[in-house]
């Protein structure tokens, strides 16, 4: 899929994509386009539909019309190996998404087994090396770890299969502040590092402008204004639910 003059394909087109549960519209006409190794933002209150587009885009949520292209190719539903192979996603909660009695190394096989891939040593090793904890975390379980460690297993689990893209669903909210500054820091080092496309949620306006290009700000399912993190950093603004979400980000500043 190209757009404009560009010939460059973005890693990530979403057009006119609806999301429906029984009768409520959570998802409307939502449209973003994100470049390949670029950030985009998704912000907005507690139910505008942040993390439901990404779980759509994921295979999560039931998508009810719409158009997704991951390198300008339709995604597949039910999603397919490929897929993941591609795209994978870090969960806001990290004690949630790991299950409990796995130890840290066959939290890290399992995906390299779902995949069929055989160089798990080195892939595990690597992993937990990019991530900044090493082979000594491998044999404990996800309960002797402290939030920050375990959200660092669950971005090298979805590292570990080589995907361009991550899905990042509010990846620090659950952590204390000190600790959201180290995992983000990491991130942006990987992202970096690794020349991936990153699609993050989060209502913290402060993490959006450090992290991301680009943002979209939605609003009760819809998308109600996108721009550049700069715009939004210069107050820049074009809605006045942008202006007010803004004036309401604690910690925000121009």
């Amino acid at each position: 899929m190209t757009t404009g003059n560009s010939t460059k394909t973005p890693a990530l087109f979403i057009e006119n994509l609806n999301v429906m549960f029984n009768e409520f519209h959570a998802l409307k006409d939502a449209s973003i386009t994100v470049e390949s190794g670029s950030s985009f933002g998704l912000v907005g209150e507690s139910g505008s539909g942040k993390s439901t587009l990404l779980r759509a885009v994921a295979g999560l949520a039931p998508t009810f019309s719409g158009k997704v292209e991951i390198n300008g190719k339709p995604v597949p539903t039910p999603r397919d190996k490929a897929f993941y192979n591609t795209v994978q996603m870090v969960f806001q909660d990290p004690y949630g998404s790991l299950h409990p009695r796995q130890t840290v190394d066959r939290l890290l096989l399992e995906p390299l087994a779902i995949h069929g891939i055989k160089d798990t040593e080195k892939r595990i090793v690597r992993a937990l090396d990019e991530v900044g904890l090493g082979s000594g975390f491998r044999f404990r379980y996800p309960h002797q770890l402290s939030g920050g460690q375990r959200q660092r297993i669950a971005i090298a689990r979805a590292l570990i299969v080589e995907p361009s893209i991550l899905l990042l669903d509010e990846p620090t909210s659950a952590l204390d502040a000190s600790v959201q500054a180290e995992v983000l820091n990491l991130l942006e080092q990987i992202r970096r590092d690794r020349k991936l496309t990153f699609v993050m949620v989060s209502h913290d306006l402060a993490v959006i402008t450090h992290m991301c290009d680009e943002l979209a700000v939605m609003q009760n399912g819809t998308i109600v204004e996108k721009l550049k993190a700069d715009d939004l950093a210069k107050g820049n603004l074009k809605e006045d639910y942008t202006r007010n979400l803004m004036n309401a980000s604690e910690g925000f500043k121009r």
